[in-house]
């Protein structure tokens, strides 16, 4: 696959991503009538964990044991700290606050990133682009609301949240740099997060009801957070960040709260407001934005560096 082609298919699967992940909403919120968050999300993980080692059986060994520490870096703040800390703190501040935080994950990773590698710093039409889509997203948070209701400790570990999926794109894409077949990669940050779940469950004290397993409506939930969203979803992610960049990729986030509204009618039968409509515009013009003359630098680099990722899939 050429470089211009890894480029196209990079956004189409960062786009698509993010819409597979905005109706996680819908999943996640019947299984949480059953069970505690913590519970769905290490289910999930397992589901997504086996059915990666299913389709790449093969162990992958590190040229570089001290790898190993990224790969759990990567477990650690993508798995679990990312969503424990953002469902904490839906059950504490409202949600509204927290999409709002949630969607400021493309400047988060832009300013951790941007640390590490030079290559990635964001460019001035990335910001002007974050402002406009923040506004859009803002007024979709906000639409019927009388303002922005402020929770302290709930708002703080939802901007923690996205400090961690910040450490977690600066990780994978890190990682990408080495080589491995993404699928690989994508188990092995899962086998992390799973190893670091169980302390969570035992301390919480966890009691399966078997029971539970009859109900075709937790089954399908359950396959679709953890074959779609979770295997599918964070493998296409980790690719596309290898193809296009941690920023580039974690700018499709702006498309979350556009799919909530669209689900929101179709599923929820709310009413579309000329709000959402509005805010929905000016999200998407905010990514567009963000997109153009990114960097001069990237490109170049780019050219180099797709030479030797992630061997396979070219």
């Amino acid at each position: 696959m050429t470089r211009d082609n890894r480029q196209i298919w990079g956004h189409v699967l960062a786009c698509g991503t993010q819409i597979m992940w905005g109706a996680t909403f819908v999943s996640t919120k019947v299984l949480l009538q059953y069970f505690l968050p913590t519970e769905v999300l290490f289910t999930r993980a397992v589901i997504a964990f086996l059915a990666l080692l299913f389709f790449y059986p093969h162990y992958l060994k590190l040229k570089n044991r001290k790898q190993e520490v990224v790969f759990a870096g990567a477990g650690l703040f993508g798995i679990v700290l990312y969503f424990m800390l953002e469902n904490t703190a839906l059950t504490m501040t409202y949600a509204s606050n927290v999409g709002i935080i949630v969607a400021c994950a493309p400047f988060f990773v832009a300013v951790t990133v941007g640390l590490f590698f030079r290559d990635e710093k964001p460019g001035r039409n990335f910001f002007i682009g974050f402002a406009i889509a923040m506004s859009g997203i803002i007024l979709i948070s906000l639409n019927g609301q009388k303002g922005l209701n402020l929770n302290p400790l709930g708002d703080g570990l939802a901007f923690l949240a996205m400090i961690s999926w910040g450490c977690y794109s600066a990780l994978v894409r890190k990682i990408g740099e080495w080589g491995y077949p993404v699928i690989a990669v994508t188990r092995r940050i899962y086998f992390y997060g799973i190893l670091f779940l169980i302390p969570v469950l035992l301390y919480q004290d966890i009691h399966w009801e078997p029971v539970l397993l009859q109900n075709r409506e937790i089954i399908l939930n359950f396959l679709f957070l953890g074959l779609g969203a979770s295997a599918a979803g964070f493998l296409l992610w980790n690719l596309s960040t290898a193809w296009i960049g941690a920023v580039k990729t974690s700018v499709y986030i702006y498309v979350s709260p556009v799919v909530t509204v669209i689900l929101s009618v179709l599923i929820l039968h709310e009413k579309i407001t000329a709000v959402s409509v509005i805010g929905s515009l000016l999200i998407f013009a905010g990514l567009v934005i963000s997109q153009k003359n990114f960097s001069g630098r990237r490109c170049r680099r780019q050219d180099s560096d797709n030479k030797k990722i992630l061997p396979g899939h070219e």
